[in-house]
This record gives C-alpha cells, sequence and structure tokens, in this order.
C-alpha cells in the first residue's frame, strides 16, 4: 500500500476464506491482535472475548490475525487454528488467515500498523499478541505489549467509545 493507505483500505482473507475489508469496520473501535495458539499467551483469547462482549454493542471489535512467526506457534492449518479460537475459547469475533507481521512478506495492515505505532524498541512486532487499539476514525490510537492482559485495556476502550463518531 502507499504512504496514503488508510486502515480501511484493506482486504484480507477470513479463517475460512471470504475476504474481508476493513471499510466494513469504519466507525468502530478496534483491537487488531497478531495470535497463536500454542502461546503462553493464547489464554488472552478469552479476555479477547470478554472485551467484544462487553463493547461488542457500542461500536467495538477485535479482529485476531494468526501467526506462525514466533517460536512455530502457529503451525496448524485454518481448520486446527479454528478449533482454538472457536472451539476451546468460542470466539465470536473475526479470526482472519495466518499473517506474517514482520519481514519481507509482512501483510501490508501490519506494515501500515507497525509504521503509525512503532513499539518501545522499533517497529518489529517482539511476541505474539501484540495489540494495536484503533479509533472510529481508522486512526491506529495505541499499541500494547503482548503481556498486556485484554482486561487491562478496557479503559482505552472505554475512552475511545466515548468520543463521537
Amino acid at each position: 500500500m502507499p504512504e496514503s493507505a488508510q486502515l480501511y483500505d484493506y482486504c484480507l482473507p477470513l479463517l475460512d476464506g471470504r475476504e474481508q475489508c476493513l471499510r466494513d469496520f469504519a466507525g468502530q473501535v478496534l483491537l487488531i491482535v497478531n495470535t497463536a495458539s500454542l502461546c503462553g499467551f493464547t489464554p488472552q483469547y478469552a479476555g479477547l472475548q470478554k472485551l467484544y462482549q462487553t463493547y461488542g454493542s457500542r461500536g467495538f471489535s477485535v479482529l485476531a490475525f494468526p501467526c506462525n512467526q514466533f517460536a512455530h506457534q502457529e503451525p496448524g492449518s485454518a481448520e486446527a487454528i479454528g478449533d482454538t479460537c472457536h472451539g476451546r475459547f468460542a470466539v465470536t469475533f473475526p479470526v482472519f488467515a495466518k499473517v506474517e507481521v514482520n519481514g519481507p512478506g509482512a501483510t501490508p495492515l501490519f506494515q501500515y500498523l507497525k509504521s503509525a505505532l512503532p513499539g518501545w524498541f522499533g517497529p518489529r512486532i517482539t511476541w505474539n499478541f501484540t495489540k494495536f487499539l484503533v479509533d472510529r476514525q481508522g486512526r491506529p490510537h495505541r499499541r500494547f505489549a503482548p503481556r498486556v492482559a485484554p482486561e487491562k485495556i478496557a479503559p482505552a476502550i472505554e475512552e475511545l467509545l466515548r468520543r463521537p463518531a
């Protein structure tokens, strides 16, 4: 994507192969997360689901992007990822097809997010469950490290939900 790209310019495949355009989430507060099924942080899916249930009716969504770039903790097929997300954690928010978030194969969405919100040690994502909070206008607002539990993000979500669309 060109430098003038905006969040809503991206369309990516969901876990089931259907394409999902982020413009469909325009006007919502989003939490975009790179995830993995075999990570010590995988139980965060439960916290992410709770955020989605708590704030979804107010215009909030979680978007999960499985990634196998960190210690090969997402090696499975789309079906195996779905079993973890939908079966084990009863996730109802959108789960996308596996992506790369770093390096030359990084999906343009994550290139955009990392450029807009570099972390403490530069733009590179360092581990699974890095979280990007995006405001209702599609502007990246804040980046959260993997160890930040979803419930700790609730105040920032509430702040953005209080702002006019």
